[in-house]
């Protein structure tokens, strides 16, 4: 089987680079991808590649200048991955090309109305050409519905999903991550709780969170395609929660602040104050440790319908955490280098990976992992 030809998109960035190793030196796909790093700097993308070795090649590529299909069908890519956030504001431009180079698609994108409204947008098209897009493969939906998936095997139903990402203040994060979040800062979100659709402003009123390895902290909402997703796809009768709890807790109560200031009508944009913040983040890394984590909690009724209260926690030391929202889409990128099968037009991620697919890559970052029965 000839090798698949994956250009990775953002190629040199946080989370893009991270990607591109794995997938470079991986003897799972050693002979299985021929892999391209693109990105607008062609000097940032050859140095990267020629780190990676394993025939991995660095190319100028501008996912918003005209051409790009024509591009990729030049070049023989057969897979795009997408990692060139922030998603909340872009279009499915990048998609749409992959799906008219014959190439399938994979993204890593956390914006909501992007994952939620993308099967609609490009099934036709992906059916079409007879090729598998796959949105929101990173951390939510991926691995968040792989965990629920795993916790709630058998139940007769689900009455609460509580997902809070806690990263470790002195992980490595990137510009495109911050402005994403910004983004909805201080602006109402709808949240499915007490069994039906409020508003919670996102960014705003954290409250406290406990976790298994780590130190509890604050937590505040935030606006990803889980809250939407999963009411539904889970048929979950009360509420479905997610938060992040940034480590120091002078970061979050900033952004708490912003987000007041939002709503009052004296900061409108707070994602352009990324770049700022991004340059003097590492201010607060000294207060900060290079553990984070993530806890995913469920409350039902199991398959003999008694009440049940389940936790699934994952610590990642050594700043690793950056390595999570990777992670699904690697394990995809293998499926299809290996030719197995995913289902061809364009899906979220929801359930696609069962848990047990990312324990090889969460003992190769030494994360660690527990089951909580909670009650």
């Amino acid at each position: 089987m000839a090798a698949l030809k994956t250009l990775v998109l953002g190629g040199y960035g946080n989370f893009g680079a991270r990607i591109c190793c794995a997938l470079a030196g991986d003897p799972a796909t050693d002979h299985g991808i021929e892999l391209l790093v693109a990105g607008r700097s062609a000097t940032r993308a050859q140095a990267l590649a020629h780190t990676l070795g394993h025939g991995a090649q660095g190319i100028a590529l501008d996912h918003q200048a005209p051409g790009l299909a024509d591009r990729l069908r030049a070049l023989g890519v057969g897979l795009v991955i997408h990692t060139a956030g922030p998603f909340q504001a872009q279009a499915y431009g990048v998609a749409q090309a992959a799906a008219e180079a014959g190439a399938h698609y994979i993204d890593l994108a956390d914006g909501r109305r992007f994952v939620c409204d993308f099967p609609a947008a490009l099934q036709a098209t992906f059916a079409a050409a007879g090729r598998t897009a796959v949105t929101g493969a990173s951390t939510v939906p991926a691995l968040s519905s792989a965990v629920i998936d795993h916790l709630c095997a058998g139940w007769q139903h689900i009455d609460s999903i509580d997902i809070c990402i806690a990263p470790a203040q002195r992980a490595p994060r990137g510009e495109a991550t911050l402005a994403a979040v910004l983004s909805y800062c201080g602006l109402p979100i709808p949240v499915w709780e007490g069994g039906r659709w409020q508003a919670r402003r996102g960014w705003a009123a954290p409250t406290p969170v406990q976790f298994h390895r780590l130190r509890p902290r604050l937590g505040a909402v935030c606006d990803i395609p889980d809250l939407e997703i999963f009411p539904a796809h889970y048929r979950v009768r009360d509420s479905v929660l997610f938060r992040a709890a940034l480590e120091v807790s002078i970061a979050q109560r900033s952004f708490a602040t912003l987000a007041a200031l939002r709503h009052w009508g004296l900061l409108p944009h707070p994602e352009k104050l990324a770049g700022l913040l991004h340059r003097s983040g590492g201010v607060l890394d000294t207060l900060g440790t290079p553990l984070g984590g993530m806890v995913v909690r469920v409350s039902g009724a199991d398959a003999q319908g008694q009440p049940r209260q389940r936790a699934w926690h994952i610590a990642a030391d050594h700043d690793h955490g950056p390595e999570i929202p990777c992670m699904a889409a690697i394990l995809l990128a293998r499926q299809l280098a290996a030719g197995q099968g995913l289902p061809t037009g364009a899906h979220t991620s929801t359930g696609l990976l069962p848990l047990a697919s990312f324990a090889p890559e969460f003992a190769k970052w030494g994360m660690v992992t527990d089951t909580v029965e909670e009650a």
